[in-house]
């Protein structure tokens, strides 16, 4: 039981995008992933768009600094969500990413409306 808990202990979850609806294209705040290590692994917890033809697009992006110039990360992409809830899962390197990341969602349709989480969990680093 000790070495399970231990294991648990070493497991951070982090908000990147809390639980909000959203009409409109934005980016979410970039979160710092230095004290991490490997892979992350990010869940989209989406219910369904509402509108006419709502779509979702969410990819992650990095940079150096918090307040800097974000990039796509490649592959780091969710499939598009529409007019049915949605839950996916995708794995990024930690170590292919800058020091911040951040998610970047594309709202589109008339009159959209998409309620959704977007959550990392990863491995805290030794030390």
């Amino acid at each position: 039981m000790a070495i399970l808990r231990q294991a648990l202990d070493k497991l951070q979850l982090t908000a990147f995008h809390p639980t909000a609806a959203r009409t409109a294209t934005g980016n979410g705040t970039g979160i710092d992933v230095q004290t991490m290590d490997g892979d992350l692994f990010l869940v989209l917890d989406s219910a369904a768009g509402t509108g006419t033809t709502p779509t979702l697009d969410i990819k992650v992006q990095s940079s150096d600094t918090s307040g800097g110039t974000y990039t796509d990360i490649t592959g780091a992409t969710f499939t598009q969500v529409t007019t049915t809830a949605s839950q996916q899962a995708i794995t990024i390197s930690k170590d292919e990413a800058k020091r911040y990341i951040r998610v970047v969602y594309t709202v589109g349709g008339t009159s959209p409306s998409f309620t959704f989480s977007v959550n990392a969990i990863g491995v805290k680093k030794y030390g």
